[in-house]
């Protein structure tokens, strides 16, 4: 996927830091994804909207102006040839499976780790050339508190998160004698569809009826008792992709109500 390159950005007088950029928000049709893909294009950007769900990707970028791009990124192979002229990419697709690892399906080990590691990599691998090109870039990782400390029953989607953690901070090394910076947002639980989906596992897992997995599992650990919004993602991702966060590199920008902090 290729488009025409970018002209350098500039700020309006309606604070549209991303003016003339353009972004590839993966996972964006629903979720944290959505979100951030509405805040970036109310920053002016023109955005890419990178989902497996069409309709749902359909629908987002004909509400914000963008454009849609259907991809399974499971599919990692297909992605090796790939070139990509964007200006800010924000890997953020995932899925997610609770199981102990004796019980663990290897095929949905591999499966999440294509997703959220194999994939992220060949898309920075794509991206870069463009940024390098321009002398500016914007890579923002959406990890977890997963990427900063672990949970029992989810070996692959916590080992997935830490190695991200290491994929963002060789890119900003790499990165930042070309403009690019590379960085991870570490929310706790946020209140989307994979959350929700999780509910009855983690009952499961946990032996504790579903009604009270919210209470006495996914908040157990965090001081602020609440979870996260997908809307307050979104706005950290608009200020990590501004003119002030020129500096913010290789960093992990936990937003855990207080989890990691124990």
């Amino acid at each position: 996927m290729t488009s025409a390159t970018t002209a350098p950005a500039s700020v309006d007088a309606s604070g549209r830091t991303l003016r003339g950029r353009r972004a590839l928000v993966t996972g964006g049709a629903s979720g944290i994804g959505a979100a951030v893909a509405r805040e970036l294009a109310a920053r002016g950007a023109r955005v890419v909207v990178a989902d497996l769900a069409g309709d749902a990707a359909h629908a987002l970028a004909e509400e914000i102006g963008g454009e849609v791009w259907v991809v399974d990124l499971a599919a990692t192979q297909e992605l090796d040839d790939l070139a990509l002229e964007v200006d800010v990419l924000v890997n953020n697709a995932g899925i997610q499976r609770v199981s102990p690892i004796e019980e663990f399906d290897p095929d949905d080990f591999r499966r999440i780790h294509s997703i959220m590691l194999v994939a992220p990599f060949l898309l920075v691998r794509a991206a870069l050339p463009h940024m390098y090109a321009n002398g500016w870039g914007r890579i923002v990782n959406i990890s977890s508190v997963h990427g900063l400390v672990g949970s029992p029953f989810k070996s692959a989607y916590v080992s997935a998160k830490h190695g991200l953690e290491g994929l963002s901070k060789v890119t900003a090394l790499e990165g930042g004698p070309h403009g690019v910076t590379s960085v991870c947002i570490n929310p706790g639980y946020v209140r989307t569809p994979l959350v929700e989906k999780q509910i009855a596992d983690q009952a499961k897992v946990h032996d504790v009826p579903a009604a009270e997995v919210v209470e006495r599992v996914l908040l157990q650990d965090v001081a602020v008792k609440r979870l996260v919004e997908p809307e307050e993602v979104g706005s950290l991702v608009g200020w990590l992709t501004g003119p002030d966060a020129s500096m913010v590199s290789g960093a992990s920008w936990a937003m855990d109500g207080g989890w990691s902090a124990r």
